[in-house]
């Protein structure tokens, strides 16, 4: 049965890509790698395929548009649970997420975490070369959605995750509704719920050297529209309960 698959979104990250690959083959030789990229117009698709050309152990799916980050990785989870992978991983395309972490994250894991969380703000955490409106940003919506969801996780947003892929898989398939960036404070706020165990690994979160952050207010206001209703429905559940 195979054991860790790396699910790496890409859109518009032809100056990053081959450097966060050549990191992960380095960091985890023995994982495999599935780069979904949205038909990016600056040829990253092109150069995934090389790489995949390169190391036996990667994938690309090629998808015909751009369809968003949360659409990416369900598409990455479903490419998973067909394939029996007992670990499935998020990371971004963008260097922020320094591969060198995922050995770690994965024991932790395998010793029966059912989510390991890549944490910028539990104690040895931190960020580099991050804006202070970045900061304000992800601090306040990290506040606000434990608030509003009665979660402890301190860095529920964070993008850089090992999942068991069997408690995954009891989510559903897909295992979130959310497709956008909010999708990652659906999945550890769900299985947090559900009794999982959840644990956050500190890493420093690198600020992108090359390209613009897909970050947008759009994107904001859907993730505080979600996280509102989630905590709305959980508040008439307990009265009624």
């Amino acid at each position: 049965m195979a054991e860790l698959l790396v699910v790496i979104p890409t859109y518009n990250e032809a100056d990053s890509l081959e450097s966060v690959i050549r990191r992960t083959h380095a960091s985890v030789p023995y994982a495999d790698v599935l780069i979904v990229d949205d038909a990016s117009p600056d040829g990253t698709g092109q150069i995934a395929d090389r790489l995949a050309a390169e190391y036996a152990n990667i994938t690309v799916l090629h998808r015909p548009g751009k369809q968003g980050l949360g659409r990416a990785y369900l598409d990455g989870f479903a490419y998973a649970f067909a394939r029996d992978y007992d670990f499935v991983a998020e990371m971004d395309a963008d260097g922020s997420h320094d591969p060198a972490e995922l050995p770690a994250m994965l024991t932790l894991a395998q010793d029966h975490a059912d989510l390991v969380i890549g944490s910028r703000w539990v104690p040895g955490g931190t960020t580099k070369n991050w804006p202070p409106h970045r900061r304000l940003i992800s601090r306040s919506g990290n506040l606000y959605s434990r608030m509003v969801l009665g979660s402890s996780i301190k860095d529920i947003t964070a993008g850089f995750r090992v999942y068991r892929t069997d408690r995954l898989r009891e989510l559903g398939n897909p295992p979130g509704q959310s497709q956008g960036y909010c999708l990652q404070v659906e999945l550890a706020w769900r299985l947090e719920r559900g009794g999982a165990r959840v644990v956050e690994h500190p890493i420093e979160f690198v600020e992108r050297e090359t390209g613009r952050s897909k970050m947008t207010a759009g994107i904001i206001t859907e993730a505080l529209v979600r996280v509102t209703g989630w905590g709305l429905t959980r508040g008439l559940r307990r009265k009624a309960a």
